[in-house]
């Protein structure tokens, strides 16, 4: 009996030696597992870095430039971009107008005059000592680009020939020099440009070349000459 009461016992101490054994096992792998997860954690904070930010992150470098967020947003103002204009040219070109001094050398300088007054542009005639009433040159030179209103002169060969001075008295002052103009002539304004013409030197069909000026009074009648009686 007390061979079997003590295998007994023994038996049962060993069962609770083996199971405190067990525990302790179970208990050293749990604590190593933890120690495990531990190192591991700190492991990677430390590769990481810790929590702090570094300010010279590439990366946060390359996120200024765009719209920052969180902390960033706060600490790094963004900076406003500026595009700069295009350069402006410092003037503007002048657009042409299109008009040209007509071909008008080796014609009658009547025809020259009449085509420059088509195109609306002036014209001033120097006449030559040579022979003949062709025109040699303009000046601007045919073809050149003028504007409406430029005065072409026109070189004729020989000199002015004989001019008709038409009968102006009676007539409005500006129809009256436009006549006279027409003629190859030039009004001189004794009294005023408006009214009506009452004298005119030379009378009509007067001797006279052309470019000769003509005078003209025109309002009011002029004072009696001297020695000359009024009119009643």
């Amino acid at each position: 009996m007390t061979d079997t009461n003590t295998g007994g016992q023994g038996s049962a101490g060993d069962r609770a030696d083996g199971g405190t054994s067990r525990a302790s096992v179970v208990l050293g792998g749990g604590l190593v597992a933890v120690l495990l997860v531990a190192i591991g954690a700190t492991g990677g904070w430390l590769l990481a870095g810790g929590n702090e930010t570094d300010p010279g992150d590439p990366l946060a470098a390359v996120t200024a430039t765009g719209t920052p967020s969180g902390d960033a947003a706060a600490t790094r103002p963004s900076t406003p971009r500026t595009t700069a204009s295009a350069p402006r040219p410092s003037g503007t070109p002048t657009k042409g107008t299109g008009l040209r001094v007509p071909p008008v050398v080796g014609s009658d300088f009547e025809q020259a005059r009449d085509a420059l007054r088509e195109l609306r542009l002036g014209w001033r005639l120097v006449f030559g000592t040579g022979v003949g009433r062709t025109v040699e040159n303009t000046s601007p030179p045919v073809g050149a680009e003028v504007a409406r209103g430029t005065t072409v002169q026109l070189q004729v060969a020989g000199p002015p020939p004989p001019a008709t001075v038409p009968d102006v008295v009676g007539d409005d002052c500006a129809e009256a020099a436009d006549d006279l103009v027409d003629e190859g002539l030039y009004p001189r304004y004794r009294s005023g440009k408006s009214g009506k013409v009452n004298r005119q030197e030379p009378p009509k069909d007067g001797a006279a070349r052309w470019n000769d000026e003509v005078s003209i009074w025109c309002g009011a009648a002029p004072p009696s000459q001297p020695g000359t009686n009024p009119t009643p």
